[in-house]
């Protein structure tokens, strides 16, 4: 097979992973080395660093052989799809031509399980040994880490790569033994932990070898089993905690052609991704809980309300809020307020009282704060509005979000 109709499968086969995303990567350059690539320009997969530079990958399964049939991936092991795999020399050329013509400035691999995890392991850490000590390639590598592995192969795979990451595709074991009876929840956490140990022994010892700057991630899949939002995104909570991830990653579970009666045959709504998406960054950036966000009894997101003002909504006890005393960790949780813009006001308020009209400079979603502030000079007129009128009033339009979700999927 001609290694362009291997690219042809193999990297629409990738597509459907979503962890792919760069953020936490550290800069990278050849500039006065020996050497090529960095983390910086335009190319094919866009992911974005946290300070904004755009790195476009490469993203490429090794192989969509798998000796394994978990129901709900189009590459399972009783799929029919046309089948590829790339050799260790098939996948460095690629990275570095694509590289020298400008199209990426790194590559996410994945791959099936070719006969064995040790087996599959190994080949992804010769891609990345080759890259770097061969090539002297300083673009970033993203590898998907096999829970089968050895940790040996594992903490390998950590000194070439800029992040490793191990998927766990779904939130709960009873998910994983009806979907995907050959995986195990337990070795998906060992694996996650045995990252994270290696990661804070670098951080303990700066000194020591190097071993993925940019962390781990994880992705979830949502909608191909009965698991609802909230056991996902505490689930999400729990692995935040206990492995030190970067991310958690959402994907809406896509039926393909001939997929087992054991899955659904209609997707979820693309709007539940974003709202986990939404949810998840609450989670991380805002100090929300999961407990906070949905009730301990279950439950899904709101799609018509985004989470951040379904929970202001629900607890309108805190409101209005008076922007002139809160704290900015509160202040941050007003519906249309966000991080930056908290911490703006809290520095404004050093020099003078804030008014209704340094929020309109701020830029603010001025329809969204309204009912949920105080001011030196405004108070809300419908503050004792009730929740279902409010949330009536501030819903947003359906239209536009589901014209957002199918460019999404696009």
């Amino acid at each position: 097979m001609e290694l362009t109709d291997k690219l042809e499968i193999l990297a629409d086969a990738a597509k459907y992973d979503a962890s792919c995303a760069s953020s936490g990567a550290p800069k990278r350059s050849s500039e006065g080395k020996d050497g090529i690539g960095a983390t910086s320009g335009m190319g094919i997969c866009h992911s974005y660093t946290p300070d904004g530079r755009c790195v476009s990958l490469l993203k490429i399964l090794l192989t969509n052989v798998c000796v394994y049939d978990c129901q709900y991936c189009v590459n399972r092991r009783s799929s029919n799809v046309p089948r590829a795999r790339f050799s260790v020399d098939d996948v460095v050329k690629l990275t570095v031509d694509f590289y020298l013509r400008n199209y990426i400035d790194g590559l996410f691999l994945s791959s099936g399980i070719i006969r064995s995890a040790d087996y599959t392991m190994e080949q992804l850490v010769q891609v990345a040994r080759r890259l770097r000590e061969v090539h002297h390639f300083r673009g970033y590598i993203h590898l998907k880490t096999i829970p089968d592995a050895d940790p040996a192969l594992i903490a390998a795979a950590g000194r070439y790569a800029d992040r490793l990451s191990v998927n766990i595709e779904l939130p709960t074991q009873a998910g994983i033994d009806k979907l995907a009876p050959e995986k195990s929840l337990h070795t998906i956490k060992l694996a996650m932990g045995a990252i994270r140990q290696k990661l804070d022994e670098k951080a303990q010892e700066p000194k020591a070898p190097q071993f993925a700057p940019a962390g781990q991630s994880t992705q979830m899949i949502i909608g191909a089993d009965a698991s609802d939002d909230q056991t996902i995104l505490s689930t999400a909570e729990t692995l935040y905690h206990s492995y030190r991830l970067k991310r958690v990653y959402y994907s809406a579970f896509s039926p393909i052609p001939h997929s087992p009666a054991s899955v659904p045959l209609a997707p979820p709504p693309l709007l539940r991704e974003h709202r986990l998406y939404q949810a998840d960054f609450l989670l991380r950036s805002y100090g929300f809980s999961a407990g906070e966000l949905l009730p301990a009894q279950g439950g899904n997101l709101a799609l018509d309300i985004d989470p951040k003002l379904a929970w202001a909504l629900a607890h309108r006890a805190h409101f209005p809020l008076d922007l002139n005393r809160a704290e900015a960790g509160m202040i941050a949780r007003v519906p249309g307020i966000g991080l930056r813009n908290a911490r703006r006001l809290v520095e404004l308020r050093r020099l003078r009282q804030i008014r209704y009209v340094d929020l309109v400079r701020l830029r603010c979603s001025m329809k969204k704060i309204a009912p949920f502030i105080v001011t030196a000079d405004y108070s809300p007129v419908d503050g004792a509005a009730s929740s279902e009128r409010l949330r009536r009033a501030l819903a947003a339009a359906p239209q536009q979000l589901q014209l957002w979700s199918e460019l999404k999927a696009a």
